[in-house]
């Protein structure tokens, strides 16, 4: 596995830095398909399927990755990774996660971190296709829906999962809230609070028996930890925000993951504190390969060298081993 040089040490500059990073995703020699996949009677998540260059009759492997906290298919870490795998071959699916990517209204329920209903609904339906095993990836919170699943699975995952990789994966969520709270972090607190409560006001519009809040309730939020304990958590039957982050945190279930797990997560990352990661006994489970840059920022990892995106080498490479005796 190749080290990482980071571009820039500082967490939080790598972090926003990487966000404006210039992006190629190639639609004209991979061209997207937009699929809407019914998970259940009212609910339609948008799924972007893309597939390589390849010979006729070939099968290509398979890769799902899953956006983190307000983003979508859209986001940079989706495309270029979307781009590298595709260059190796894989038929790439992004998802999106309910509500997200312009679906707000294709479903009558919101998303929380642990949700993997969705996830596994579409791995079901590519199993029925004999598509599976397939590779699971997520960025920050769908980092966390991936581990979940891989650990609520456990050897079952073997036939619909071939390998499951977290990239800058908040393992306890109350951890995170409380960080997401510190002044420091107050630019990350403004970004993601303003897109929800931007998102459920206007569901409260056409919506609103989902949202357990009036539209004025919800423009007077101040935290991400407020709008989980006021309206998240409620959703979805939680009693408080601290009862969902204790329920859905991947850390729970860590010990059950057997198929082979890649996590990458740098020790300055500025959202996630890397103590989560002994509290959960990561380095314990033996399927898990932990690894974790000094730098690096959250889904940043921008490299001196090139590539200049590290994950999206080190996450092609190690999927790309796997199975390979």
């Amino acid at each position: 596995m190749r080290p990482f040089d980071p571009l820039l040490r500082n967490a939080h500059l790598a972090t926003i830095a990487s966000s404006f990073w210039p992006r190629h995703l190639d639609e004209l020699r991979h061209p997207v398909e937009a699929k809407l996949f019914s998970t259940d009677p009212d609910t339609r998540i948008l799924v972007h399927v893309q597939r390589p260059v390849t010979a006729p009759g070939s099968k290509p492997r398979e890769a799902i990755l899953v956006h983190g906290l307000e983003g979508s298919s859209e986001a940079p870490y989706m495309r270029s990774l979307a781009q590298t795998l595709l260059d190796a071959g894989f038929v790439v699916h992004r998802m999106n996660i309910r509500t997200c990517g312009g679906t707000e209204f294709l479903c009558r329920t919101l998303y929380h971190a642990g949700f993997t209903h969705d996830l596994f609904t579409y791995l079901a339906d590519l199993d029925r296709q004999r598509r599976t095993p397939v590779h699971l990836i997520g960025f920050s919170l769908g980092g966390n829906m991936v581990l979940k699943l891989a650990g609520q699975l456990g050897r079952d995952a073997f036939r619909l999962i071939e390998s499951v990789t977290s990239v800058s994966t908040p393992l306890d969520l109350q951890a995170c809230s409380e960080r997401l709270n510190a002044p420091i972090n107050r630019v990350y607190q403004w970004r993601f609070l303003s897109s929800m409560k931007k998102r459920l006001a206007v569901r409260c519009k056409v919506l609103a028996e989902s949202v357990p809040a009036t539209e004025s309730e919800v423009r007077r939020l101040r935290s991400v930890f407020e709008l989980d304990d006021k309206i998240t958590a409620p959703a979805f039957g939680f009693r408080s925000a601290e009862h969902y982050y204790a329920s859905e945190s991947a850390r729970n279930f860590i010990g059950g993951i057997r198929v082979p797990c890649l996590m990458l997560h740098a020790k300055n990352d500025p959202l996630v504190p890397f103590r989560a990661y002994a509290e959960a006994g990561v380095e314990q489970n033996r399927a898990i390969q932990l690894v974790t840059p000094d730098h690096g920022g959250h889904v940043g990892f921008l490299s001196r060298r090139s590539p200049r995106i590290w994950v999206d080498g080190v996450i092609r490479d190690w999927i790309a081993a796997q199975g390979i005796e």
